[in-house]
């Protein structure tokens, strides 16, 4: 389709797609009063609900890191969609038909996102076909002498790539599919002569978003180096629907059982995954051809919130030899970012949960995670491997590179027991060890709270004022009998700018027209939070605020004006002096007015 998406077709999507219903797809809500809904922001990490979502309006805004903005915001910011794309997915799942505007230049077909998931779909029933041919019979042995049987093999829709050129390309042709669809798919790739499959001779597994939707594939090559001379495993490439440190393999299967169990284990393959779950851990999960990175423990994080906080555990699996060492240190960075407790299963001969499972069958799957070490105490001691603690240099300078790990533990609850077994681990006195542990904290950096200061009076009343302009436009009248410099707070003076460019007051026009993020964000906060009065917002209320905003504003004025009239004379300025006293007497009137009405109606 060419051209762009209809002004009205937009405006349906966005109103008739549930602000609620689609962030509960992602974000566990609960009710927050008010007619607001909470939850843990999926934009970044934090411990306690700051994400506020108020269905009647439409509106979302975080009061941790101030994202904010419609259905169509939310979807655009944390899929990393485009506004084009984001629009077509919303109404795909409210099953409305959208329209395009023609235009005189062609600016080529868009492809939606549902073309692209039917394509990758098409691609995986082809590739799950082709296993069951007499030419698949090396990848089913592969399979088999790893432990994984037919019914294996099809739980996890497992497939072959033909050693063909264009057997996937010819298939998905004949079922329609455009060569621009297929390629940006990743599915083909341009040979010399053509488009050509991107994935040979190798064995195939589907990866899925957290809907189901196969968004890409990863393929392991079963013939020799010699032959194939591509890497052992290849994933699919960047596509508008595949971002891989988005996707995490097997989670489709494991969310509703992560969340149940309060469990998510990491496994490094897909294999790993299989064995995994065949053996009774199905809440095991992988990354696709990437480290375990900040967007993956989004995702998690938000399968194990429960209402306020996180509860549960996550345990990685690392091989037992340096690189898996080098893996939960790295960890160790992340795990910072998570509430769960967070632990370590290691296997001491080096062996991954498959071959685990081919050497000593489910059980000892079972067993290796249920033997899991706290992640702390791991990183401590790989650290500690390091150095010969027989000699008292050895000591010491293990001391010194683990004691600013121990600092770095943000539970401080957790930091004096670390210390006593440190202090075991290393044969030293309690004491040695937490006065190095203090020295090594008096050295981190406090970051300072950057945010408006709300305890400002001044302040609170200008935020009033705004959030009835913006939540009950219908109710301020009074808005445009504010003074010029009623609001003294420079972000807030920009909004009211904002507002009063407009010919017609709309918050999506006033979000549209702002083109500072700051300024956006204020409006979505301020759409959210809620008016600070009991029960109802009445009129007496509204008139009260705005009254009161009106004689501080006049207050400062009056305090410019009598600076002024103190620095003329009456004498050689007559005609100025007597007209700026008429102006100050006409303030000092208007100013008794306003305290009147906000005394009389508060």
């Amino acid at each position: 389709m060419a051209g762009r998406i209809k002004a009205e077709d937009v405006t349906y999507v966005r109103d008739h797609s549930a602000l609620d219903d689609v962030v509960s797809d992602y974000v566990q809500l609960k009710n927050a009063g008010g007619g607001q809904k909470k939850g843990l922001c999926p934009f970044h990490d934090e411990k306690s609900p700051s994400f506020h979502v108020t269905p009647s309006k439409g509106f979302f805004h975080c009061f941790g890191c101030q994202a904010g903005g419609d259905v169509i915001a939310f979807i655009m910011k944390l899929e990393h969609l485009t506004f084009t794309e984001t629009v077509e997915r919303l109404a795909e799942r409210i099953g409305y038909t959208l329209k395009y505007e023609s235009s005189g230049v062609s600016i080529g077909p868009s492809i939606n996102r549902s073309r692209l998931v039917a394509a990758n779909t098409a691609a995986s029933i082809f590739y799950q076909e082709q296993l069951q041919l007499p030419a698949a019979q090396h990848g089913r042995d592969f399979l088999t002498k790893r432990g994984f049987d037919r019914d294996a093999a099809k739980n996890f829709n497992v497939g072959y790539a033909p050693d063909e050129w264009d057997g996937l390309y010819k298939n998905l042709k004949g079922k329609g599919f455009t060569d621009e669809e297929l390629n940006l798919a990743g599915l083909v790739k341009e040979g010399s002569k053509g488009m050509i499959d991107r994935y040979r001779n190798r064995l195939i597994w589907p990866v899925k978003d957290i809907s189901g939707d196969v968004v890409g594939f990863g393929a392991r090559k079963l013939a020799s180096d010699e032959v194939d001379t591509g890497p052992k495993y290849l994933n699919s490439p960047e596509t508008p629907v595949y971002k891989k440190n988005q996707i995490l393999y097997g989670l489709d299967m494991a969310k509703k059982e992560i969340a149940k169990n309060r469990q998510v284990v990491i496994v490094e393959g897909y294999t790993d995954v299989m064995a995994a779950h065949l053996s009774g851990v199905i809440t095991a999960v992988a990354t696709c051809g990437t480290a375990f990175g900040d967007e993956h423990i989004r995702i998690i994080r938000r399968l194990l919130m429960d209402a306020d906080a996180f509860r549960g555990e996550v345990i990685f699996t690392f091989d037992g030899d340096a690189a898996g060492q080098k893996a939960a240190l790295r960890a160790f960075e992340d795990d910072q970012k998570f509430v769960a407790q967070t632990f370590v299963a290691v296997e001491p001969n080096g062996m991954d949960p498959c071959e685990l499972r081919q050497a000593h069958g489910d059980d000892a799957v079972r067993n290796l995670v249920a033997r899991r070490v706290p992640l702390f105490e791991f990183a401590i001691k790989s650290v500690i491997a390091n150095y010969d603690i027989t000699a008292a240099e050895g000591r010491v300078n293990a001391l010194n590179q683990v004691a600013p790990l121990i600092g770095k533990i943000r539970d401080a609850s957790l930091r004096p027991e670390y210390v006593r077994l440190l202090a075991g681990w290393l044969g030293m006195e309690v004491d040695i060890v937490s006065k190095a542990v203090k020295v090594s904290g008096k050295s981190e950096q406090i970051q300072s709270d950057k945010r408006i200061n709300l305890t400002d009076p001044v302040l609170i009343l200008e935020r009033e004022v705004l959030k009835v302009k913006l939540q009950l436009p219908e109710l301020a009248h009074s808005w445009v009998d504010l003074e010029p410099a009623a609001f003294s707070f420079a972000l807030y003076a920009d909004l009211r700018k904002l507002i009063d460019g407009q010919t017609e007051f709309n918050i999506q026009q006033l979000l549209e027209t702002s083109d500072r993020d700051e300024l956006k964000s204020l409006i979505t906060e301020l759409i959210v939070e809620p008016i600070r009065t009991d029960g109802e917002v009445s009129d007496r209320y509204i008139i009260s605020i705005f009254a009161r905003l009106r004689e501080v504003a006049l207050s400062r004025s009056i305090a410019e004006i009598k600076s002024t009239l103190q620095r003329l004379s009456p004498v050689e300025n007559d005609a100025q002096y007597q007209e700026i006293f008429g102006q100050l007497v006409g303030m000092e009137a208007a100013r008794r007015v306003q305290k009147e009405l906000a005394l009389g109606e508060s």
